[in-house]
């Protein structure tokens, strides 16, 4: 397995609507703002989050597409196994030589490893990764609104004192009055958000990992329908909205500077993520006119447009193409 030779960038759509795209524990699960201008935003964990949860029902949670940061689950107990596979030293500790093995085979077993990096110094040691794909808060193109609904739970989950048996339960729900065994809570979400990630694939990080180009495909198919795998009712609606992917392949005549361009990138990458640049997201005012609304509530209030004369030369843009499943070149 090789690693890709080439650099990436990505600019990736979503859009929440009637849901909570991404809760802030700090603030009562409120979706998260900034507070200064009010737009929305989404922490790089949630996506991340959502691409491990793809991966893992792909695969089976079988290597070498395993996931190695699971729900509840202690991240010790795979680093010991990489020490038992590699004869190393279960107990933790280990020459620079063990940590090495333990650390490859880290890699070679679990897809998060290999693509997002890993701290896995936290008992027996297996070193650190850091990984070659990374990617930013995204951030709503308008500002939001965040709510808060009251909503009703039509029972009770009280703990009843000296009841051991369901006869006790039976006999004190009887005992009380209707209104006391139905509670009231509450629910955070927005009407409607648009948000724009940013992402970034290193190639010359991706040597450490052995980040191939299966992964790459992997992780696009990730993006493409991972909300389709995470649904819930305090998500709302959530959907991606576009998938632009900038590859650095190099301008050189000469074939080996040209894989060194491809590697090292031919733009910087705020001259391609960067909206209104190659990838254009603006306001559909006549279709909110239309539907006589001052703020967008749906994917039909924006247009998305693709100016490819802007594009830095030596990077090629791709786009998800969702009748194909795959991504096609534009230019």
């Amino acid at each position: 397995m090789s690693a890709i030779k080439n650099r990436y960038e990505f600019l990736y759509l979503f859009d929440c609507e009637n849901g909570n795209p991404n809760g802030d524990p700090d603030a009562g699960n409120s979706p998260r703002i900034d507070a200064e201008d009010m737009h929305g935003l989404v922490s790089d964990v949630a996506i991340k989050r959502r691409v491990r949860n793809y991966i893992q029902a792909a695969f089976g949670n079988q290597a070498p597409n395993a996931i190695f940061v699971e729900h509840s689950s202690n991240l010790n107990k795979p680093i010991t196994a990489a020490h038992e596979a590699t004869g190393g030293s279960p107990a933790g500790g280990g020459n620079r030589t063990q940590v090495g093995k333990a650390r490859d085979w880290m890699c070679q077993q679990f897809f998060d490893v290999r693509t997002f990096g890993a701290v896995m110094s936290t008992g027996p040691n297996a070193g650190q990764v850091r990984g070659p794909v990374q990617v930013a808060f995204s951030r709503s193109v308008d500002p939001i609104l965040p709510m808060d609904v009251s909503i009703t739970r039509m029972a009770v989950a009280e703990k009843v004192s000296g009841a051991t048996s369901v006869a006790d339960y039976q006999k004190w729900e009887n005992e009380q009055e209707e209104d006391k065994l139905r509670t009231m809570g509450r629910k955070a979400l927005i009407p409607y958000g648009l948000y724009v990630a940013k992402g970034f694939v290193s190639a010359n990080l991706a040597q450490g990992t052995l980040f191939s180009e299966d992964d790459l495909t992997h992780l696009w198919e990730a993006l493409a329908g991972m909300w389709d795998h995470d649904r819930s009712a305090s998500k709302g609606m959530m959907s991606r909205r576009g998938l632009f992917v900038f590859k650095h392949v190099g301008t050189d005549s000469n074939a080996e500077q040209r894989k060194r361009q491809a590697m090292l990138g031919c733009a910087p990458a705020q001259a391609l993520l960067d909206v209104g640049r190659v990838i254009d997201v603006k306001r559909n005012e006549s279709a909110m006119k239309e539907d006589k609304i001052g703020s967008p509530r749906k994917f039909a209030h924006y247009t998305v447009t693709t100016n490819v004369a802007n594009l830095p030369k030596g990077v090629e843009l791709w786009v998800w193409d969702d009748s194909k499943g795959t991504l096609i070149k534009l230019s």
